[in-house]
């Protein structure tokens, strides 16, 4: 081994840092810890006697070329299948326009290969997804953190912003959202608010990445608008996904954008990877055609929202006053923030003891902000599991509190 290998690593692999929430996971494979912590589908919603039969059948019809190298912009019927479920959200797309990746991680990562330059500055809401600020953080990216109000990222926080930033001749690379159910304060962004946000990406000549891997699992309320739907001019890029919807372990996802980020996009894919898995393209593009697809989501849906409502309940009932909490419409994740002097990473030490976990909310924040808040996922525990999960999580809150004298 050469004598100092960290000066060997590039300027990206310096910025690169472990995800903080998959090294808790690790943690909490143990069988008698509730986990609260990732984003994980529940393993009840994976399809596997259908995926039994369509795999079967797709290598029956299509075996050699399925088992193939496919192109980079992905398989044609998938590509198509997609392209007409988006002509229902008012997008009339073109094969130009939608290119496969291997998941939205992918696409968060090429993305930023192709837009950002290390010191470019990126806009995001604060809190947000921890996979975006690792992938613009790693491209040397210097992030902008936006306040959330009930409607969704601050119109005039960003305002100010993107004013400011005009004063110093900068032109942020681009506004990135999660407008549906957002990851992971589970705010979903009003269809005015977004208007508001794409008139001033217009005004100060700024794209917008639209992250949307959670936008079908609805439970109530009122779809809003795409934010790609409200802008046809081309502007906005939008990330789509499996992983949330039918089953991450394939790791399919897709970019939707005009041909010429297509086009850029596709050759920074084919630097990495060259192509998405053949044989699973053909699978998912199968499930779609066969009809499975919308009746698995409908149960996906049914049983999540049955797992929301089951969890703010035991918060109501369970939770010390002081402690509150965000109620999305769908989504995977709920938001708390707990007394302000209390410090969520601590607290989760505590948490594990009592083996329940949750990821501290200081991850989501750019600026290492929301130090009390957590996020809870509620999509992968089972109903019993939830329940006791909040019990438990209630009890160490109100320890804290005792040991603080503030309960």
């Amino acid at each position: 081994m050469i004598k100092d290998l960290n000066k060997r690593f590039s300027q990206i692999a310096g910025h690169m840092k472990r995800s903080a929430i998959r090294e808790l996971l690790k943690l909490t494979q143990q069988p008698d810890i509730i986990s609260f912590a990732g984003g994980l589908p529940s393993p009840d919603s994976f399809p596997i006697e259908d995926l039994k039969t369509i795999m079967v059948k797709v290598l029956q019809e299509e075996g050699p070329q399925s088992l193939q190298y496919g192109t980079t912009e992905g398989d044609i019927r998938l590509r198509e299948l997609l392209i007409k479920r988006y002509r229902k959200e008012g997008l009339h797309l073109s094969m130009d326009n939608l290119v496969i990746s291997t998941a939205s991680q992918q696409g968060l990562d090429l993305i930023s290969r192709i837009f950002i330059n290390p010191g470019d500055v990126v806009i995001c809401g604060s809190p947000s997804y921890l996979g975006g600020l690792s992938a613009f953080s790693a491209y040397g990216a210097r992030i902008i953190g936006i306040p959330f109000d009930k409607e969704g990222m601050r119109a005039d926080e960003l305002h100010s912003v993107l004013s400011e930033l005009k004063e110093e001749k900068i032109t942020p690379r681009f506004i990135y959202m999660i407008p549906d159910f957002q990851n992971p304060a589970g705010i979903t962004a009003t269809e005015t608010r977004r208007r508001e946000i794409l008139e001033l990406a217009h005004t100060f000549d700024v794209l917008i990445l639209e992250d949307s891997p959670y936008r079908e699992v609805r439970f109530e309320g009122d779809p809003q608008p795409m934010m790609q739907t409200l802008d046809p001019s081309g502007q906005v890029i939008t990330l789509g996904t499996f992983s949330k919807i039918f089953v991450p372990g394939f790791r399919i996802g897709w970019v939707v954008a005009h041909k010429d980020i297509v086009e850029k996009f596709v050759m920074a894919k084919q630097t990495a990877d060259l192509c998405t898995p053949t044989f699973l393209q053909k699978v998912a593009a199968e499930y779609l055609a066969s009809g499975h697809f919308e009746k698995n989501l409908k149960k996906i849906v049914d049983s999540y929202r049955e797992k929301r409502d089951l969890m703010i309940e035991g918060f109501r009932e369970y939770m010390p006053e002081g402690v509150t909490w965000t109620e999305p419409e769908g989504g995977l994740f709920l938001f708390m923030t707990l007394p302000s002097w209390m410090n969520a990473e601590k607290l989760l030490r505590k948490a594990l003891i009592h083996k329940v976990a949750f990821v501290a909310g200081n991850v989501f924040f750019s600026d290492n902000g929301g130090k009390n808040t957590i996020r809870i996922n509620f999509s992968y525990a089972s109903k019993e599991e939830n329940k006791e999960g909040v019990i438990r999580l209630a009890e160490v809150i109100r320890e804290e509190m005792k040991e603080n004298n503030t309960l």
